[in-house]
């Protein structure tokens, strides 16, 4: 009997443009199938205003990723971001009564103790990340199991969101008659997908830089010890070229896309942009450094602000493995150089990896999301295949 075909679709439902990649699970391995993308309604401020226009776009991209992949989609794991999400650190403690060895009991009634914290209304968990274990005192252990303690300690990185927010996207999305596996925070996909084990072993820093949103995540070692999100994002960097050049916030966008930098001393000082003006009215120019100046300014402040997070948790000297950079903001030119300077490390831009048959015309960070998440959903269907050939061996046995 031929082996029944599993599929992987993650969809990054982002205020600007909706993307979905499906991919075929096979044996362990992830191959490209097909993708889409369609630009987003129905969202202001980076938060739904109106659920049936994003369920349209939703429905739009499913349409034209099926049509391309030949497939049919019956779930995704979807991303969520924004102000919505927030990243802090918790404890818990337990006591085992008396010197004896850690199993995996203790470990989950640990790690449900350190998710019982108080919460503001309106929240709730969305990932809880093991930094470390404490056992009778001693810190920094991984995996704490087979050690004898009489008390076991975790230190763990939570992830929250608003509960409003994520029923009003996860309602969206069922009424494109799609089944949620799981939401992921965006800035974790993105980490998924570009950054590699051995990297996150010796501490980076991924920065997810949307429209109207930007997220990061900080790993160092196997923990998470960061996860965050900007006020500052690239509508910013278009406002402030609108006011600067007092024109449109269209018309700063296209003057963003064709002639933007993030360096001002990229450009030639004799260099020329020529603003769009509406009929009968006077011809206006700017020099690109001028552009650039502006856009320099704006992104400088974006990473003082990457900067400070990474103090608040003592990670500003830990990112040996560097800064990625991914979302469709982070394709404006020279933006690495920025980074570099101002965090004082590698930066990068982060492409997504590990994906068989990812097509050349993809590997752009505003595709990275989108990516991690589909690879989260194979990692998903993987666990799941595991616990059923488990439960079908132990019946075996037990019959």
């Amino acid at each position: 009997m031929p082996e029944k075909q599993v599929f992987a679709a993650g969809l990054d439902a982002g205020s600007r443009t909706t993307r979905l990649v499906v991919c075929a699970f096979e044996k362990g391995r992830l191959r490209f199938l097909g993708s889409a993308a369609v630009e987003s309604q129905g969202w202001v401020k980076g938060r739904i205003a109106d659920q049936r226009a994003v369920t349209d776009c939703i429905v739009a991209a499913l349409r034209e990723a099926e049509t391309v992949s030949g497939v049919s989609v019956g779930s995704v794991v979807a991303g969520i971001g924004g102000l919505a999400v927030r990243g802090h650190n918790a404890h818990g403690a337990l006591e085992l009564g008396y010197l004896r060895e850690v199993d995996q009991s203790h470990v989950n009634r640990v790690l449900d103790h350190a998710s019982r914290v108080q919460m503001q209304d309106d929240r709730m968990l969305l990932h809880l990340f093991p930094q470390d274990f404490v056992a009778d005192g001693h810190a920094g252990y991984r995996d704490p199991r087979k050690m004898l303690a009489a008390q076991l300690e975790v230190n763990v990185h939570l992830i929250t969101a608003s509960e409003q927010e994520h029923t009003a996207l996860v309602g969206a999305i069922n009424q494109a008659h799609l089944l949620v596996e799981e939401t992921v925070f965006e800035a974790l996909a993105a980490c998924y997908a570009a950054v590699l084990p051995e990297e996150r072993r010796q501490g980076i820093a991924v920065v997810d830089i949307g429209a109207h949103s930007t997220e990061m995540a900080a790993y160092y070692g196997d923990g998470m010890y960061l996860a965050s999100t900007a006020p500052i994002c690239g509508d910013h960097f278009t406002a402030d070229l609108a006011q600067a050049l007092r024109v449109s916030f269209d018309e700063a966008e296209t003057v963003k896309v064709d002639f933007g930098g993030a360096l001002a001393k990229s450009c030639q000082a004799n260099t020329w942009v020529e603003l769009p003006t509406p009929d009968n009215r006077e011809r206006r120019e700017t020099t690109c450094a001028f552009v650039n100046q502006v856009l320099e300014a704006r992104c400088e402040d974006l990473f003082r602000f990457v900067h400070s997070e990474l103090v608040r948790v003592g990670m500003e000297h830990a990112l040996l493995g560097g800064v990625f950079l991914t979302g469709a903001a982070a394709r404006l030119p020279d933006l690495c150089d920025v980074a570099a300077r101002v965090l004082q490390c590698q930066t990068r831009y982060g492409l997504a990896v590990g994906i068989e048959d990812w097509p050349d015309a993809l590997n752009d960070p505003e595709w990275c999301v989108a990516a991690g998440l589909a690879m989260y959903s194979a990692k998903l269907k993987a666990q799941a295949e595991r616990q059923r050939a488990t439960a079908g061996w132990l019946g075996k046995i037990l019959k």
